[in-house]
């Protein structure tokens, strides 16, 4: 099963933080560790990539620089920075938060039931 692109749009500032963090990358090797880590499930486009990669370099998430492997080939790197660390532990904060209240919202079997968590009508 493929992700609707809807519920990606606000996760992938998380994603690319988290991987970012991880480890100094560049976009390519981004796209292909997100199809990876999520068995071809997010099949993350560089013309999605990117413009997340420009704005968070822009807001002071992450800075860029260039590097050459053995093969010669120059590329764009990117690190986290001491914003991006704090930016990513408010992400995650707020994702687990997210996760829990939709889960005990799915856990609701009827309304009116407030023993499991759902809210009275």
């Amino acid at each position: 099963m493929v992700f609707n692109k809807e519920l990606l749009r606000g996760t992938l500032e998380l994603i690319v933080l988290h991987l970012i963090s991880i480890g100094d990358t560049y976009g390519y090797a981004l796209t292909g560790r997100v199809s990876e880590l999520s068995e071809g499930r997010i099949d993350l486009k560089e013309g999605t990539l990117y413009p997340i990669l420009y704005r968070l370099e822009n807001e002071g998430m992450v800075e860029s620089f260039w590097a050459t492997q053995e093969r010669g080939v120059p590329r764009k790197y990117y690190r986290i920075t001491e914003k991006g660390r704090g930016r990513l532990g408010e992400l995650r904060e707020e994702w687990s938060a997210f996760v829990e209240c939709v889960a005990k919202i799915l856990m609701c079997e009827r309304q009116g039931d407030s023993t499991d968590g759902c809210a009275n009508p």
